[in-house]
């Protein structure tokens, strides 16, 4: 999480040179430490922390608007049931896209289902991804999803291809691979976007030049 802060006065946050003792630097001492300014209208405009989701389940420009504004403790209550009528829309479009019965084509519960131990239903997952933070698992293994965590979404780290996952997640089925191109069905799993190494570098920001 990065935390940013502007003001209109050139003097705010400029914290001087500490003074050694050796060098008169012509300012107070009491002038060494300032504390920063807050002061000021802040708006939030955006929130995000699991990219993408807020993307796919907002069905209108409206709803994305009031899930970027909102308090993250309020999110699940407020938009859980937006997220997962979107989710049956989809699947119900796919359907149509098919020539089948919508009604024979729902969301299926996912991958995690096996990881957990009970259904990931569409209401379950959807109270989940409403909820837009990274949660944090500090006994566990730090990873959004890699198929062997007791419990899936324990953070992100830059090797973890996202949207993929959250795709998986989405459309994936029990198997992970329901709608995977194949036979006829739609490619709904990936964005068809890999993730190689070269993406990945050790110096800020340690990500590589887009392809």
């Amino acid at each position: 999480m990065f935390l940013a802060s502007c003001s209109n006065d050139d003097e705010a946050g400029i914290i001087p040179p500490i003074d050694d003792g050796m060098v008169d630097d012509g300012m107070d001492d009491d002038m060494q430490m300032m504390d920063p300014d807050f002061s000021g209208t802040f708006a939030q405009v955006d929130y995000m922390g699991r990219p993408g989701i807020n993307t796919v389940l907002s069905a209108t420009g409206a709803i994305k608007d009031m899930h970027n504004q909102a308090v993250p403790s309020e999110m699940a209550a407020i938009f859980q049931p937006d997220f997962q009528e979107q989710l049956e829309a989809l699947h119900d479009a796919y359907a149509i896209a098919l020539g089948a019965d919508p009604a024979d084509i729902n969301y299926e519960p996912n991958i995690l289902s096996g990881i957990l131990g009970f259904d990931v239903t569409a209401d379950i997952l959807t109270t989940v991804l409403a909820t837009d933070v990274l949660e944090i698992a500090p006994n566990a293994q730090t990873t959004y999803f890699d198929g062997t965590v007791p419990i899936g979404l324990t953070g992100r780290t830059l090797e973890d291809d996202v949207i993929d996952i959250s795709l998986i997640l989405l459309f994936g089925g029990e198997n992970g691979a329901r709608f995977n191109g194949e036979g006829g069905l739609p490619q709904l799993v990936t964005d068809g976007v890999p993730l190689t190494a070269e993406n990945i570098t050790t110096t800020f920001p340690y990500i590589g030049l887009p392809e």
